[in-house]
């Protein structure tokens, strides 16, 4: 039941809280501004906000808007090419976890030289030290879903190698989060619950995890009940700001789990999905696996208490047995609109799952050792299977 707990990111949570930036003590002068390749920021007046807010802060700022939604190593080499040619001394993200993600990664490749693979712990990664401190990020967060906006990994997919892989090190926590739930409003629905379901998705890894402890536990419990009691909510009426702020919320712990504890080979088995299919939202991608992949789990008995208490933080409070974790996971599911997805809408098929369990099991491969229950390849195969419609 040890923990190692560091999290030192300044979060400002609530409605509201981006006004309050000006404020803060920024930790520079000239900042690179990371956006998506999107309108949404913009069309929504995020952008034009956040932008006030430096001035009134008294911070230039130069506008980096190429960051796609599937992270990739050539947008952040691009981004910290950027960062270096105007001076910038720090970096501001605005946007969800793909744009917090390589944030994070041009942070680290505007003061360190070479590759961003040279820096990557696995797979095709050289595996060197991070040897000059990153920029300092500030996140400013338009999403609930990965809790990259507080904790210390981003992950960033390399198409050359089809491998999507993260820098997980203290020197990329964020030194400031704004949660401002107001951002959130404009998510459509159906990404809404992509981005609610990765939140809930750390917690619920983190809990079956053989890595739990006392302080994980705590964090992740909590946002299961968060997010598992409010996200159908937020998805049925993105104005809900209640719900909204109940499914930020778990968003953050469930960073804080990732900190604190471990997720698990589920989340390898995603990422070999969206590695190679990049328009596989992370999220979608999750929701597509989960059934199988908490029910093989369930299949060996290893946790059986820990299951039942989930599917009572998730709203069955008489649940008795580990199965009604997979009923209550069938009814968030359906309320929110998303027990139907498609791998095959996404140009999956089936004869890729042989590759994408090497891919998973290979570069991705360090989740599966924490993990209650050894997945063999063919264990991963058929959890694809499963999952494919």
């Amino acid at each position: 039941m040890s923990f190692n707990m560091y999290v030192p990111t300044r979060i400002l949570f609530g409605e509201g809280q981006l006004s309050h930036l000006h404020e803060q003590n920024l930790p520079g002068k000239k900042a690179l501004l990371v956006i998506s390749k999107g309108k949404s920021v913009r069309v929504h007046g995020y952008l034009e906000r956040l932008e006030n807010e430096l001035r009134l802060a008294g911070i230039e700022h130069v506008v980096f808007d190429k960051i796609q939604s599937n992270p990739l190593k050539k947008d952040v080499m691009a981004g910290a090419a950027v960062a270096r040619e105007a001076a910038c001394d720090f970096v501001v993200a605005l946007g969800g976890g793909s744009v917090i993600d390589s944030a994070k990664a041009i942070a680290i490749m505007a003061t360190n030289d070479g590759d961003l693979w040279d820096y990557v712990g696995s797979g095709t990664g050289k595996k060197q030290p991070i040897k000059k401190q990153p920029l300092p990020v500030v996140a400013v967060s338009t999403t609930a879903g990965t809790g990259s906006e507080a904790d210390a990994g981003c992950v960033v997919t390399n198409p050359e190698t089809n491998e999507k892989l993260g820098i997980k090190t203290p020197q990329i926590f964020p030194v400031l989060c704004i949660e401002d739930v107001e951002l959130m409003k404009s998510v459509p629905p159906a990404f809404t619950a992509y981005q609610g379901f990765d939140a809930l998705s750390h917690s619920l890894e983190g809990y079956v995890s053989k890595f739990a402890n006392l302080m994980s536990d705590m964090y992740a419990i909590t946002a299961i009940e968060h997010v598992g009691r409010n996200l159908a909510r937020a998805v049925k009426n993105g104005n809900d700001l209640e719900a909204r702020e109940h499914v930020a919320f778990g968003n953050i712990l469930s960073g804080t789990v990732m900190c604190v504890g471990t997720t698990s080979s589920q989340h390898s088995l995603e990422h070999a999905l969206s590695a190679y299919h990049e328009n596989l939202p992370h999220g979608a991608g999750l929701i597509m696996l989960c059934r199988a992949y908490f029910g093989n789990i369930i299949k060996h008995h290893v946790c059986d208490e820990r299951f039942v208490r989930m599917a009572q933080a998730m709203g069955m409070e008489n649940a008795e047995k580990p199965e009604d974790f997979l009923n209550v996971l069938q009814k968030l599911l359906e309320d929110c609109g998303v027990a139907d997805l498609k791998m095959s809408d996404y140009g999956i098929r089936p004869e890729e799952f042989d590759k994408m369990a090497d891919n998973a099991m290979g570069p991705m491969g360090g989740l599966f050792a924490c993990d209650r229950v050894h997945l063999t390849k063919e264990d991963c195969i058929a959890i694809y299977e499963k999952s494919y419609k």
